[in-house]
């Protein structure tokens, strides 16, 4: 089967966005585009979190209300939340109600608030695992998601296991995933060559 499907507009793209139209929009404007604002990385990483075990349609026909019940992703502001806070999620049924899920993303704002303080930002620190080229596309996860995973758990992260963050890897442009006869590929490659990986504070 062709990695690649032909859609309306005679362009081809991965084939995984063919599964739903929201998917297409999201491939075209944001998946594999590199990012550097730490809230998005944070709430890119959350958001993989939440995914795991569901379809990303579902996290993503629900993003406007996660933004809203996470405080836009601000982890300074959800380091603060607490146990009624933790009720409140269980009972907002515009997100994924799962306890372990929402109080991973508690404590991770937490451990980010820590890493911003020692890296100078999240951006620095997982912009060190970007890949080299050459690698195989289409896996669910790499030597360097494994890598990442490991050394974000060690820092104290929850779900962040090697799937879900190559997932994330994916999504905030880490890694070019798009296949080579993709249209948005040749538009990521055009944004990664001007990109320059932010540097750890010294």
């Amino acid at each position: 089967m062709s990695k690649t499907f032909v859609g309306a507009d005679g362009k081809a793209r991965c084939r995984w966005c063919a599964a739903t139209p929201e998917y297409v929009s999201y491939h075209d404007k944001e998946w594999g585009f590199p990012v550097v604002d730490d809230h998005r990385l944070f709430e890119k990483l959350s958001l993989e979190g939440f995914q795991s075990g569901l379809s990303w349609r579902t996290i993503l026909m629900k993003r406007d209300n996660f933004r809203a019940a996470f405080k836009k992703f601000d982890f300074d502001a959800v380091a603060r939340f607490g146990a009624r806070d933790v009720k409140r999620l269980l009972g907002d049924a515009g997100i994924v109600r799962h306890r372990g899920k929402i109080e991973a993303v508690i404590n991770n704002a937490k451990r980010a608030k820590e890493m911003v303080k020692k890296e100078g930002s999240l951006a620095a620190f997982v912009w060190r695992y970007e890949p080299g080229t050459g690698r195989a596309r289409g896996m669910s996860a790499t030597d360097e998601s494994i890598a990442l995973s490991k050394a974000l758990k060690k820092l104290g992260w929850k779900f962040v296991g090697p799937t879900t963050v190559y997932a994330f890897m994916q999504a905030m442009g880490l890694v070019n995933d798009h296949f080579d006869d993709c249209v948005i590929h040749a538009r990521v490659a055009k944004t990664r060559k001007k990109f320059r990986p932010p540097k750890a504070a010294r």
